[in-house]
């Protein structure tokens, strides 16, 4: 459970297991009425449908549109639509500020680290999975120019040198650490993978234009109300 949505978890929670495999036992003996999946637990569909009716909630297209169908239908299902409706309400509104402040912040380029190594995140094309989807989040969601056309081309894939990050010198650097949302332990943090000599003259650095994104919103649990407005906020650290 992320830190900042612990004090919603209920006295009577239980374990249903991990995002990959349902502790299907567990949840049965739990009789819900309903079972909501997402994500990575969206594989689970079969499995879970034959215990209670199951919604698959995952990322599919727009992030806004995704965003404002499942707040309205858990507002439904809870009986708080209005509640619903003021919270994407408010988080269109944040997101819209977001994309005027990157509208003049010039080019981005969305930066995963982990394990010491570098990948470029790229815009989602059409029909991309949810994987593509979240890792395109700061360019079709923020608004963020994209450095180059065609990123996933340019890079070959994904993993990317020191180098690509000065030869294509994006304006911004926007970095989410893989390892401190999957509290790899013994992990360097990203702040010291990119505090290198290549990395320091490059414009986002001498500019103080490398924004950390918060690694657990923008990798494990994108897709939420609460989340999304720590998403807004990353990015309106541009405006300051």
């Amino acid at each position: 459970m992320p830190d900042y949505l612990q004090e919603h978890l209920a006295d009577d929670a239980f374990n249903a297991g991990t995002l990959f495999e349902a502790d299907v036992i567990e949840i049965e003996s739990q009789q819900p009425d309903l079972i909501v999946i997402g994500g990575r637990s969206s594989a689970l569909y079969e499995d879970l449908s034959e215990i209670a009716p199951t919604v698959d909630l995952s990322l599919r297209g727009s992030y806004l549109e995704n965003l404002e169908r499942n707040a309205t239908f858990l507002g439904e299902v809870l009986g708080a639509e209005e509640e619903a409706a003021a919270a994407v309400a408010e988080v269109t509104d944040g997101i819209e500020e977001a994309r005027a402040a990157t509208a003049d912040a010039g080019t981005g380029l969305g930066l995963m680290v982990s394990g010491g190594e570098l990948s470029a995140l790229a815009p989602a094309g059409n029909g991309s999975d949810a994987r593509g989807a979240r890792g395109g989040l700061i360019y079709d969601a923020f608004g963020v120019e994209p450095v180059v056309e065609d990123i996933e081309a340019a890079t070959h894939g994904e993993p990317v040198s020191f180098e690509f990050l000065l030869e294509t010198n994006p304006d911004h650097l926007w970095v989410v650490d893989r390892d401190a949302a999957t509290g790899e332990e013994g992990a360097q943090a990203a702040s010291a993978v990119l505090d290198n000599e290549i990395v320091r003259k490059t414009t986002a650095y001498a500019n103080d234009q490398i924004v950390y994104l918060d690694p657990t919103a923008w990798y494990i649990v994108f897709g939420g109300i609460e989340t999304t407005q720590i998403m807004i906020d990353d990015v309106l650290q541009i405006a300051d």
